[in-house]
């Protein structure tokens, strides 16, 4: 398939485009840019940096992605951008690459969903199939699991992790670490529980949520240490792979404590 430039669509000299792009009306795509096969870049659309975006990805109008992060350390030092395949990023969506603080590095995975106006901010790190919804917000050096869910106008602080699964409610403040499988949400988030619904919908089997629903109780019940706990909850359900995926998790490194459920 050929490529298709509109006549008033910008394509600096060094770009590279794969087969069956589609560059709409007054876009600018800059000479660093990389575009995988069957990208699709509706109008109005500025790529910028190194920047590349894998196959059969969907940009809308408006959307700004690989422009420089907004962080005042930056010194134009050449960090890049790296989205994956499958993804759909809807207008005004604003995605920035890594910093030389950061690992110089920005990563989306593939098939993720970013509605209108979101925003991810430099060095942050994103799974397959995260939908971050309507005005939902990162700042730099979050990461975020396969599967988790940002709703609307919701707003994570930088250095925050996101585990598999979650979900974070509309209009939440989250400045800890979510849990795997977790729900929050708060003007300050707090911990609500699993992410039930959303287990179900990823067909997650009734022995698998008994058995993460346990874990959960032990791991947030009142008595003793979370590392105490930690250990319990190793001892009871370790092997089991969802249980070992929370204990990964939150035995990790991380500068935030973790989200836990309101008293």
């Amino acid at each position: 398939m050929s490529v298709t430039v509109h006549p008033s669509a910008v394509v600096e000299d060094g770009a590279e485009l794969g087969t069956g792009v589609v560059i709409g009306p007054f876009c600018c795509v800059g000479p660093h840019v990389r575009l995988g096969d069957n990208v699709t870049l509706h109008s109005h659309v500025v790529i910028a940096g190194r920047t590349t975006i894998g196959s059969d990805c969907a940009i809308f109008p408006f959307a700004s992605i690989g422009m420089v992060p907004q962080d005042l350390k930056f010194r134009d030092e050449p960090s890049q951008l790296i989205i994956g395949r499958g993804n759909r990023i809807r207008e005004y969506v604003t995605i920035n690459p890594g910093t030389a603080g950061g690992g110089m590095t920005t990563r989306i995975g593939d098939h993720c969903l970013f509605m209108i106006n979101a925003h991810v901010a430099h060095d942050c790190l994103l799974g397959d199939h995260v939908i971050l919804s309507n005005n939902a917000t990162l700042a730099g050096h979050v990461t975020i699991g396969d599967f988790a869910i940002l709703g609307g106008l919701s707003a994570v602080h930088q250095f925050v992790r996101i585990g598999a699964h979650a979900m974070i409610g509309g209009m939440s403040g989250v400045e800890h670490d979510v849990i795997p499988f977790g729900l929050v949400m708060g003007e300050r988030a707090r911990l609500s529980g699993l992410n039930l619904i959303g287990l179900e919908r990823r067909g997650f089997s009734r022995d698998d949520i008994r058995t993460l629903r346990a874990a959960y109780r032990m791991l947030f019940a009142p008595e003793g240490t979370l590392m105490e706990r930690l250990d319990e909850v190793a001892n009871a359900y370790g092997g089991h792979r969802h249980v070992d995926d929370l204990l990964v998790f939150l035995r990790e490194k991380t500068s935030r404590s973790i989200t836990q459920p309101r008293v």
